[in-house]
């Protein structure tokens, strides 16, 4: 995962704030403060704040793991993050100018 940008760990409890069924961005790492969520599959994540500038991300998605992309309409580097896997970006890697678009269910 280091290749591209990512450090990934189990979730602790504080990504609890992660509603049921979305894909949730924080600004720091360690799921600190309030998330950003969206649901669904989305072309264009940039639009939002928290996902333009993310910390860490988690999958509380309820069926589905969830492809992250560097670039908009699903293109550039993708990495696939678990249903119930939360990770830090690092601010360095692929990720570091955000995640992208995403798409579920991959």
């Amino acid at each position: 995962m280091a290749g591209i940008g990512l450090v990934g760990f189990a979730a602790p409890a504080t990504a609890d704030s992660c509603p049921s069924g979305a894909l949730c961005a924080w600004y720091n790492k360690n799921f600190d403060g309030d998330p950003g969520t969206v649901y669904g599959d989305n072309n264009n994540l940039l639009q939002y704040s928290k996902f333009a500038n993310v910390g860490s991300t988690y999958n509380n998605g309820t069926r589905c793991n969830v492809a992250l992309y560097s670039g908009r309409n699903m293109t550039g580097s993708k990495f696939t993050l678990a249903r119930g896997d939360g990770i830090n970006i690092n601010p360095r890697g692929a990720y570091a100018d955000g995640i992208a678009s995403n798409d579920w269910c991959v």
